[in-house]
């Protein structure tokens, strides 16, 4: 188990982690996500044992993380960390990139282990390319291989598809969480990416500020995010109040409901009239752009709308 304890930190004066707790059974993976500074590349080289804590502790199992003031290499052997940065050898082979760390006492084990998780990130042709000559895609996919090369019992990911494109990332994704799950290798993953937390993660952990917002499985937080800050870390979403959709007591006229675009649908006769003011293309639908009550709304149509069109929605 990982227990985050109370723990705070920053680079200088300033906070940048506030307080966050949180355990983490073994084997779990899970997504780390929030707006563009709120502290998930901190928290997870905070895990690692980067950095001295401030306040509170870490812990793996009866195991404390501790920072370079008690380590002279920073990091935790049992823990593999993959920055934004992919720090590769760029004069060496793919396969000696991965195979960097592993043991050269028995050289057909260590050509299996490199084999199989090349195969893993899709780079078995690439073996005998030299670093220097991916693109940064490539790059990206072989110090995924190389991290797992000692296959740790946690998996720190900072980012890790953010240069691999949509064609390769997601069969990579499936791939290597399939191996991290069949492994029982624990994974915390800090990503902008929704599909990172709806498809593969067990849980979510939501940063704001260097604080924790929400913990819960990805499901629950999506359907039913505690606010509209969590709502829109998963794509667009519509803020309403509920005295505008229906007759209510005076008392509760203020309540807001936060309805995804999916959840407004184009109807006859329904409760809410509102203009047309673009139509965006998404493949399998257009997004609506639209003005009810004077706030922009969003929802989902199978064709483009008309400019200042009105239509009538109802939540289905």
């Amino acid at each position: 188990m990982l227990q985050v304890k109370n723990i705070t930190f920053g680079y200088t004066e300033k906070t940048v982690i506030q307080n966050i707790d949180f355990t983490i059974e073994k084997g779990q993976n899970i997504a780390i996500i929030g707006e563009s500074g709120c502290g998930k590349s901190t928290l997870l080289k905070l895990i690692y044992g980067l950095h001295d804590l401030d306040q509170g502790q870490i812990f793996w199992n009866e195991t404390e993380v501790l920072g370079p003031k008690f380590n002279l290499v920073p990091g935790m052997p049992f823990i593999k960390y993959l920055s934004q940065d992919f720090d590769l050898m760029p004069y060496t082979t793919v396969a000696e990139n991965v195979g960097k760390f592993l043991s050269n006492t028995f050289p057909e084990r260590k050509k299996e282990r490199i084999n199989e998780l090349l195969e893993i990130v899709e780079m078995t042709e690439f073996a005998n390319v030299k670093a220097k000559y991916l693109s940064g895609g490539q790059q990206q996919r072989v110090a995924l291989a190389r991290v797992l090369a000692l296959e740790p019992e946690i998996l720190l990911l900072d980012e890790p598809f953010s240069h691999i494109d949509n064609f390769r990332k997601n069969a990579l994704r499936r791939n290597l969480f399939a191996y991290l799950k069949a492994n029982g290798v624990t994974c915390l993953v800090a990503t902008h990416d929704s599909t990172d937390a709806l498809s593969f993660a067990d849980e979510t952990i939501v940063l704001q500020l260097g604080q924790l917002v929400d913990k819960a499985e990805s499901m629950t937080l999506y359907s039913n995010p505690i606010n509209k800050y969590v709502a829109s870390l998963f794509g667009e979403v519509n803020e309403l109040k509920l005295s505008n959709l229906i007759s209510m007591e005076e008392d509760d006229e203020d309540q807001i409901i936060l309805l995804y675009p999916h959840q407004l649908k184009v109807v006859d006769n329904g409760m809410l009239l509102a203009i047309v003011k673009q139509s965006y293309f998404k493949g399998s639908h257009y997004l609506i752009k639209a003005v009810f009550a004077r706030k922009v709304i969003f929802f989902e149509h199978e064709t483009p709308l008309e400019l200042n069109q009105e239509v009538s929605l109802m939540i289905s």
